[in-house]
């Protein structure tokens, strides 16, 4: 009687065992899976950042040949960007002076005045 108890039990581990094994084995082929995914998609942002670094050298140069001040060009849109960063985060809708600045000027810059 106490013979069958245990075999039963000892069963019942190595099934256990057996599907823990398997579950290891599942889990260990997704990490290796998902190393290889990191590791492409490593290899796709260095490729797109020299890509970018490239064409931005290359905008620069036709930049300053053209005359451009690329740093003021560069400062214009960081500004510009803080601006719109700042609207965005206005929830509440309220206008300040700069709105209410831009809301009577023109797309080309004009104020709504006739001269």
């Amino acid at each position: 009687m106490g013979l069958g108890s245990t075999a039963k039990k000892v069963q019942t581990v190595a099934d256990i065992a057996e599907k823990l094994y398997t579950k290891v084995n599942e889990i260990r082929e997704r990490v290796v899976s998902m190393q290889e995914a990191v590791d492409t998609t490593e290899e796709r942002v260095e490729r797109l950042e020299r890509e970018v670094a490239e064409q931005r050298a290359i905008v620069e140069a036709l930049a300053t040949a053209e005359g451009v001040d690329v740093a003021a060009a560069l400062e214009d849109l960081d500004r510009d960007a803080a601006v719109d960063g700042a609207e965005k985060t206005d929830d509440a809708g309220n206008a300040d002076g700069a709105d209410a600045a831009n809301a009577t000027e023109g797309t080309d810059g004009t104020t709504g005045e006739s001269v």
